[in-house]
């Protein structure tokens, strides 16, 4: 027989069982900023750390450039914002042609609001075949302010 113990409280799923990707083995990233001690690993690859942050406020960018062109059925994305009210957008697009041109998934925007809402949850179920690229554009306060962007997660599968 076969036994294992079993946690009372939710568990932690792990990357294969959600069937993400490997974005690790099977993805380049650029960004256009990076604060050293939120490095963007911390986002993309489970267990890493509590997340990616910019080194500078405005407009940011985050572009996986897939090894190989992928299906993908879903994108999961977290922030979190723990200390300043703002409303954030952020428009996440895909590409077929390695980046030369670009189709919108969402675009959203969202107002923080510490301590009570001070995280954002998205999960796009999508079927979109032969992805070589996908982008997120993070405009961290709309109004213009000095926050720097921010990615808790970002999973594909």
């Amino acid at each position: 027989m076969r036994k294992r113990i079993i946690g009372h409280g939710p568990r932690e799923v792990s990357a294969a069982e959600h069937g993400w990707v490997d974005l690790e083995r099977l993805a380049q990233v650029e960004i256009t900023s990076e604060d050293v001690d939120y490095s963007i690993e911390s986002a993309l690859i489970p267990g890493m750390g509590s997340g990616w942050r910019a080194a500078q406020p405005g407009e940011q960018t985050i572009r996986l450039l897939f090894d190989e062109p992928l299906r993908l059925r879903r994108i999961h994305l977290v922030f979190h914002e723990g200390e300043q009210e703002r409303t954030q957008e952020f428009v996440l697009r895909w590409s077929a042609d390695g980046g030369q041109s670009y189709r919108e998934i969402s675009r959203q925007q969202y107002n923080f609001s510490p301590p009570g809402a001070a995280r954002e949850v998205e999960d796009y179920d999508i079927d979109l075949d032969g992805v070589t690229a996908l982008e997120l554009k993070i405009v961290p306060d709309i109004s213009g302010g000095s926050t720097r962007a921010s990615l808790a997660q970002l999973r594909v599968a």
